[in-house]
């Protein structure tokens, strides 16, 4: 177990990074005429995901979940997967990426890297990370709430993230 506490906070480090990453990002896009939306699904974002981590470290702890060789290896190369695919994400973003929607209106859409085959890869990541994550030590139950609220959480975000891209697509076209 003391391992999978050290997998999850490897994990909370890289979360931070990722803030400050999209710290300098945001600034980046303000600095541009970027426009911030859906500010109200934000906290419960940050929530949730932080949620995730703090629900594999306790289940695992206070259940007593078994680390199962065959479901925690393949889960965990998964996460890795995950997390090569997020960061293949913001590096192919680069300052455009952040974890809140701010939209710099005049740039076009990016089309390379993953986005090639996705709109939105970052969220491929996140779901598969948040199935895979706690999986790595069959923490069974925090999978499955995070998958339910983060299927609703997404359903949101998604569909403000379109709006944001659609208008200012529309923009560059008039």
């Amino acid at each position: 177990m003391i391992w999978y506490t050290a997998l999850i906070l490897a994990v909370g480090a890289e979360r931070l990074a990722e803030l400050v990453v999209a710290k300098r990002n945001s600034r980046w896009s303000l600095e541009r005429g970027g426009v911030e939306r859906g500010q109200g699904h934000y906290p419960p974002m940050v929530v949730l995901h932080t949620g995730l981590l703090l629900g594999c470290l306790a289940e695992v702890w206070l259940a007593d979940r078994p680390f199962d060789a065959v479901l925690g290896w393949s889960m965990l190369a998964v996460a890795v997967a995950a997390q090569g695919l997020r960061w293949w994400c913001i590096r192919t973003l680069g300052p455009r990426w952040n974890t809140k929607v701010v939209v710099v209106p005049g740039l076009p859409l990016v089309t390379g890297g993953p986005y090639r085959w996705f709109r939105h890869p970052n969220y491929v990541a996140v779901v598969a990370e948040g199935v895979a994550l706690p999986l790595v030590h069959t923490a069974w139950t925090t999978a499955l709430v995070f998958t339910v609220l983060n299927a609703w959480l997404l359903t949101v975000r998604i569909r403000c993230e379109n709006t944001a891209l659609d208008t200012v697509a529309a923009g560059a076209r008039t």
